[in-house]
């Protein structure tokens, strides 16, 4: 590995820089800045940051004080560790344009961020000699401190070579997370899952309070906030045994009244087409594990009609 030379040695005692890295961030998103702020934490040097918008710059200045603002190649010349924490449809081209321009070190650690890829895009820097791994924190940010603390209860899918897998996971575990190791070829898939529970469940609660101002419930948020939240922690305790509701009591009738009542309102019709789709599907995996009977299910089924 090319060793960098520390551009602040003031900041650090000799025996806090043994066996610590040169980190370079490109760039400062929400991401980039707090996995940037969490490797500071664990006492790798951060020696410059990309940054553009005037977003980022911010963020950079609050979560990296003092740590330079510098175009991509000087971090590649700079760092030990290069984090990659560009947005998904940008991160092939930024990997492929650093190696054609031979900016990437032999024994280099380039690591990035993106939920949706494994290793397979590093190829290039690979290519170039270096050592390439891929870590996703599974977890929404804020681009704020309070990221940081909360990356203590935050699962990271590891994806890299089983040689050098040790080290995305050592890494893991200095920024506070738990490692998790997904295959390349499962990758979509983590990713796809992550994004229906997270995404999704943000759509659903702004279906169901736009519903409750519908009827004059002024801060939805209060009503909706206890029930969402012991639901959640239900399900992730018990599975979908855990499931209550009319469906899982095979209430026909109450399922047909939202479905009617829906079909009639003046509410968005995306809330409808949701609740029609996630009940059938609801219904179907009661079925499934035996929550309802197959009589119950073809009856609530016959009700959701698109």
């Amino acid at each position: 590995m090319n060793v960098v030379a520390d551009p602040y040695p003031s900041e650090k005692e000799p025996s806090q820089r043994d066996g610590r890295l040169g980190v370079g961030i490109i760039s400062a998103g929400k991401v980039g800045a707090v996995l940037g702020a969490a490797l500071r934490g664990a006492g790798h040097q951060v020696v410059g940051v990309h940054a553009v918008s005037e977003a980022s710059r911010s963020r950079a200045e609050s979560l990296l004080d003092g740590v330079p603002i510098l175009e991509i190649p000087e971090i590649l010349r700079r760092s030990e560790l290069v984090l990659l924490a560009v947005p998904d449809d940008a991160l092939a081209d930024v990997v492929s344009g650093a190696a054609e321009a031979g900016y990437f070190q032999a024994g280099q650690l380039v690591i990035h961020t993106s939920g949706r890829y494994g290793t397979d895009v590093l190829a290039p820097a690979q290519q170039a000699g270096a050592i390439t791994l891929a870590v996703h924190p599974a977890m929404t940010f804020t681009g704020l401190t309070m990221d940081l603390q909360r990356l203590n209860a935050c699962a990271f899918a590891v994806t890299a070579p089983a040689p050098v897998l040790p080290i995305a996971q050592a890494l893991v575990v200095e920024m506070g997370g738990e490692p998790v190791t997904v295959s390349e070829s499962d990758r979509g898939i983590y990713h796809a899952a992550l994004a229906h529970a997270s995404n999704h469940l943000n759509t659903i609660t702004g279906q169901a309070s736009e519903m409750l101002r519908g009827i004059g419930v002024e801060a939805p948020d209060r009503v909706l906030g206890p029930l969402m939240q012991a639901s959640l922690d239900n399900a992730l305790a018990s599975g979908e045994g855990a499931l209550t509701g009319p469906i899982a009591r095979g209430d026909v009738g109450t399922v047909a009244r939202h479905v009617q009542l829906l079909s009639e309102s003046e509410l968005s019709a995306d809330i409808r087409t949701a609740y029609v789709q996630m009940a059938r599907a609801t219904a179907q995996r009661a079925l499934d594990r035996g929550l309802i009977s197959s009589t119950q299910a073809a009856a609530i089924l016959d009700v959701l009609t698109d």
